[in-house]
């Protein structure tokens, strides 16, 4: 006489897993916003919104002068697009970036790559190298101004201590962009020789060990393998430098109010400037800023591009 028993169950495979309870439905906490809230509405009203705004004035006559604003469609766009005087300061704004990106980038590696190298005297390179970016630019044009000044200026001093003369006006003659450059280079190489440092240290100690291992000297693991893995730093620190060189202001209006023989139109956020608040219209002012955006914005989409064919 025979009896069914029911068969062990079968112990469970990594084919067939384990029957597990049902997952309870994650609840969405709203947390999360709360510690964001306090900087998006401060962006949103000091950013986003004036940004909207001027897009608004630039197809308006807005003026300082108080009068009702009215609607003008393209008018301040075309006036703008057939403004020499705009077109000559954008001219001149490319010209000092063509001019301080090359001394900028290549200047901020070397100094990166002498104080990563520097053991004893590290600490002092980073020091010095980075100190002039904390400077306000008041001071740093102060300084510079000074320094350039054709009678008892610092340069004209020490020349004439070596007998090249002491009246040269070379920073003081018409085209006195070189000076503006020099002080640049001088006040903003800390910002890109900190990025660069900062890549140089998450470079591994392991692939220059096997570069010493297979006999290559000091120059060719610097073209085999630290300028090539910071490609993409210096992808980052050429459209950076790129749009703050777009954007120059500061120094060449304080450079300009201190005697060099600088236009006050020369740059074409100077000029922007001057049409908004010494000729009172807002309206065609946002006009112009809103084409330097644009123009920024097209360089720096061309640069990442070649950059991400240059990887490719």
């Amino acid at each position: 006489m025979t009896t069914d028993t029911e068969a062990p169950a079968a112990a469970p495979t990594a084919e067939q897993p384990p029957p597990t309870a049902a997952r309870a439905p994650k609840r969405r906490s709203w947390l999360g916003l709360w510690f964001v809230l306090p900087f998006t509405a401060v962006y949103a009203v000091f950013m986003l919104w004036p940004m909207l705004l001027g897009l608004y004035y630039s197809f308006t006559d807005k003026s300082l002068t108080g009068r009702p604003v009215s609607w003008i469609g393209l008018d301040n766009w075309a006036e703008a697009f057939g403004d020499e005087k705009a077109w000559d300061s954008l001219w001149n704004t490319a010209w000092f970036t063509l001019l301080s990106t090359p001394p900028l980038v290549v200047l901020g590696l070397a100094f990166a790559l002498l104080a990563h190298r520097a053991r004893k005297l590290g600490w002092f390179l980073r020091l010095s190298f980075f100190a002039p970016f904390v400077i306000p630019v008041s001071v740093v044009t102060m300084v510079w101004v000074w320094m350039y000044q054709p009678a008892g200026g610092l340069f004209n001093h020490y020349l004439g201590e070596w007998g090249l003369g002491a009246d040269h006006l070379w920073v003081f003659q018409e085209d006195s962009m070189a000076s503006v450059v020099i002080t640049t280079v001088w006040w903003t190489l800390g910002f890109n020789f900190l990025l660069y440092l900062a890549a140089l240290q998450t470079i591994p100690a392991e692939v220059y060990e096997a570069a010493d291992i297979d006999g290559a000297n000091s120059l060719q693991k610097l073209w085999g393998i630290t300028l090539p893995l910071l490609g993409r730093t210096t992808a980052l620190v050429i459209v950076l430098q790129l749009i703050a060189s777009l954007r120059i202001f500061d120094q060449y209006y304080l450079m300009a109010g201190g005697g060099m023989n600088l236009s006050p139109e020369n740059v074409f956020i100077q000029y922007m400037y001057n049409s908004g608040f010494t000729g009172l219209r807002v309206g065609y002012a946002s006009a112009l800023s809103y084409i330097l955006f644009f123009f920024i914005l097209l360089v720096a989409l061309v640069q990442f591009r070649l950059m991400s064919r240059k990887e490719d």
